[in-house]
């Protein structure tokens, strides 16, 4: 039997560490990532505005009023590799992506810009699939691309395409979301089963060869998030999507806000039998793993029953469930009830397991 002379697996963007410059886990949602936000970034270009440096840093979109009414902005940016993989592509994923934030920002979405860097030599027929993605996307989600931009850079200079996009929407109830909002005995919520993008992009990218092959939950969050909110109002506190760092980084993140301690059980922590086999075999936790259509919630304790029977309703959250609570601040800022029944930190990484998943 033959045998390869060299085996390659899927490389952890934080390999050494070097004070002097961005590394790959700077991008990858974690530790790393928010100290680059928080130490550097933010305090650059939010001239000494510290509300706009906070917003920076924790919140999805921005508020601003007009004439008539609150509306949101958010913008991103989107180099998945590969390009196509099991439940979306890098079209879907740019459109959603953008809604999602508006949509965990209290925003109905309305208008999308598109920002185009192609690589020369990329074939048309690649583009047409890409461009009729974004389409049949923004269609489903009642958007319209207003604007935008296209540029072509030399070959080698990136990889294949990147897209970057805007989206704007109308507040519906602007500060009734938000860490500033967490209060303790608050239940914390997820939308749906975690880790199914991170796992179905790397599982695509690295051809892990897994069967059945794990698909992305790339989806707009939009009418989950609207229903939930006008049905609970000021009971609803916060929301945020699960991307980059997953579950694991939004609940750093709200603990850091708010001073509160997250805490939740494993196993209410919905995870689908083949993703929690890829994780258990790649050695990950799906806590830290990215998604991408689903969302991290936090509610009244009070309105718990109502809050789970609108997601279950509506097929993108219909697999919803509680998985913990906000506390008093205790010793770590997010704990976590193991299988075993013993308490332990969960720790933040300093990026994420998996590069480029969005």
């Amino acid at each position: 039997m033959m045998t390869p002379d060299r085996i390659e697996f899927p490389t952890c963007p934080v390999t050494s560490f070097q004070h002097d410059r961005v590394m790959l886990a700077h991008g990858e949602g974690g530790r790393l990532m928010r100290k680059l936000l928080r130490e550097r970034i933010a305090p650059a270009i939010s001239c000494g505005n510290a509300a706009i440096s906070t917003g920076i840093i924790e919140n999805d979109a921005a508020t601003f009023t007009v004439n008539d009414g609150d509306m949101a902005i958010t913008t991103d940016s989107y180099v998945v590799s590969p390009l196509f993989f099991p439940g979306g592509d890098i079209g879907s994923l740019a459109v959603f992506g953008t809604i999602n934030d508006l949509a965990v920002s209290g925003a109905d979405p309305l208008w999308l810009t598109l920002g185009l860097i192609l690589e020369e030599g990329l074939p048309f027929e690649l583009l047409d699939r890409i461009l009729l993605s974004i389409g049949t996307a923004a269609k489903r989600c009642g958007v319209s691309i207003v604007s935008g931009d296209t540029k072509v850079v030399p070959k080698g200079v990136l990889d294949k395409i990147f897209i970057n996009t805007t989206g704007i929407g109308r507040v519906r109830d602007i500060g009734s979301l938000g860490s500033h909002r967490l209060h303790e005995g608050d239940a914390i919520l997820v939308s749906g089963p975690i880790g199914h993008h991170g796992i179905a992009v790397l599982a695509a990218r690295e051809q892990l060869g897994l069967n059945p092959a794990p698909r992305s939950d790339c989806a707009p969050l939009h009418e989950s998030c609207r229903c939930l909110h006008n049905a609970l109002g000021r009971d609803l506190h916060a929301m945020r999507d699960a991307t980059r760092g997953g579950v694991s980084a939004v609940l750093h993140e709200w603990s850091e806000a708010s001073s509160h301690t997250m805490k939740l059980r494993e196993s209410l922590v919905p995870i689908a039998p083949n993703i929690r086999g890829a994780c258990e075999l790649l050695g990950l936790d799906p806590l830290y793993v990215a998604n991408e259509g689903t969302f991290v919630a936090a509610v009244s304790r009070s309105a718990v029953t109502r809050a789970i029977e609108v997601l279950q309703n509506l097929d993108v959250s219909r697999h919803a469930t509680i998985i913990g609570e906000v506390t008093k601040k205790q010793s770590a800022p997010v704990i976590v009830e193991r299988l075993l029944g013993i308490w332990q930190p969960l720790d933040e990484p300093s990026g994420a397991p998996l590069p480029r998943i969005c």
